[in-house]
């Protein structure tokens, strides 16, 4: 047996932090333990955890320190509430069951125990560190968490040391708020009267970028440091190191224009995914656009597709004989959707209004780009709402606090 458990519990200095390993004494696990309590290193000395003096728990566990402890006012806080509360927390889960009462003189435990040096209540160091050992050892037994659940939230959720948010596009659809100024004043009023909402995805547009250079995407994290900002670059060649540049400035994707080469086009995608954002393909002014996103390979397609609106497109094919039952102003969404795979995207640009915007989604538009009608007003919150009005809820207002967690399941009795 080879089992892992990770578990979070409290808050403030006094917070527990536990990481551990279960398994055999003869295999890995046992190996380390051995080590751990006959290598002894300053200030992170492993030891035994006892409920009290002269009854250590069982299966044996052995604590070690993830931080330095420097002096005895950091020992007693190891020593004391926090071994205790692994000890008594390991024979807790053997009463409830969730370690075998079989199998505890065949099995070690190995527990990394956080304590913060500024904690001072030992009754919250005690019960936090109870707790998380308690539900890490839960979870390594149930093999919490499997990987449907990693898949589900990988996206959404949010570090709370970390101090930001990174925002993913896993539940579209958004608006793009193209910020098409010269003028960065201008920028950052409209950027202060934007709702706060995850649904309002924030680009640079290529006059601000010009005219400021990349840089001023490093302005716009500042002025809103969980948005989901995108440089619109539009670039066509030296791909790799505009994209690089967009990058470093914390943008969360790039613009390529899709009137490059495939070669560039493939070579500035390749980039996005070393630096780990998101590429947009623009399609404006590129005839044939789907036979060219075809060309590229299908492990460089871009993350999203940008069509801007084509209002001859669909009469030039009717006029030709061509079927245009799937037709929409800005081309064959569904056909370019199969293009680019499950995760693909599709923008849509030109043309969108409020009074459209429900047609645009229903016909797959999953980023609705709006400019002037919202850049433009004189009550931009009012306008961007006007919008917001024929999206879903902020996709986190819904959820519970502790929704993140383990499921529970209730089962009737017969």
């Amino acid at each position: 047996m080879y089992n892992i458990g990770e578990a979070l519990i409290g808050d403030g200095p006094e917070l527990a932090h536990i990481d551990l390993l279960i398994g055999d004494k003869q295999g890995p696990v046992g190996q380390a333990f051995a080590n751990g309590l006959s290598n002894l290193s300053v200030g992170h000395t492993p030891l035994t955890s006892v409920i009290r003096p002269n009854l250590m728990t069982k299966p044996a566990t052995l604590i070690i320190p993830k931080v330095t402890v420097g002096d005895l006012d950091d020992a007693s806080k190891i020593f004391g509430p926090a071994q205790t509360a692994v000890a008594r927390a390991v024979a807790d889960a053997v009463e409830d069951g969730y370690i075998p009462k079989d199998i505890v003189e065949d099995i070690v435990i190995n527990v990394s125990v956080f304590i913060d040096p500024s904690a001072k209540d030992f009754r919250k160091i005690y019960q936090y560190n109870y707790g998380a050992t308690k539900l890490a050892i839960r979870r390594a037994m149930e093999g919490y968490p499997d990987i449907e659940k990693v898949l589900a939230e990988k996206d959404r959720g949010t570090h709370p040391i970390m101090g930001f948010k990174v925002k993913k596009l896993w539940s579209p659809p958004y608006l793009q708020v193209a910020l098409d100024l010269d003028n960065e004043s201008a920028m950052e009023r409209i950027i202060a009267d934007l709702p706060d909402n995850d649904r309002i995805l924030l680009e640079a547009g290529t006059p601000l970028v010009k005219k400021f250079g990349v840089g001023i995407i490093g302005k716009i994290r500042a002025l809103r440091p969980d948005a989901f900002i995108i440089a619109d670059l539009k670039t066509l060649d030296v791909g790799r190191v505009e994209v690089k540049m967009a990058a470093d400035e914390t943008a969360d994707a790039v613009a390529i224009s899709g009137l490059g080469t495939i070669e560039s086009i493939a070579k500035a995608i390749h980039e996005t995914q070393k630096q780990g954002i998101y590429s947009i393909l623009d399609m404006m002014n590129v005839k044939g656009f789907e036979e060219k996103l075809a060309q590229l390979p299908d492990d460089l397609k871009p993350d999203i597709v940008l069509l801007h609106r084509n209002v001859d497109m669909e009469s030039y094919r009717a006029e030709h004989g061509e079927d245009v039952s799937d037709m929409t102003e800005w081309g064959n969404i569904k056909d370019i959707k199969k293009t680019l795979g499950n995760k693909g995207l599709i923008a849509v640009a030109g043309g969108i209004k409020p009074n459209n915007v429900e047609e645009a989604i229903q016909k797959g538009a999953n980023i609705i780009i709006a400019g002037r009608y919202i850049i433009g007003s004189r009550d931009v919150r009012r306008a961007a709402q006007d919008f917001l009005e024929h999206f879903d809820p902020d996709p986190d207002n819904m959820r519970l606090a502790m929704d993140e967690d383990e499921n529970i399941e209730v089962k009737d009795k017969e």
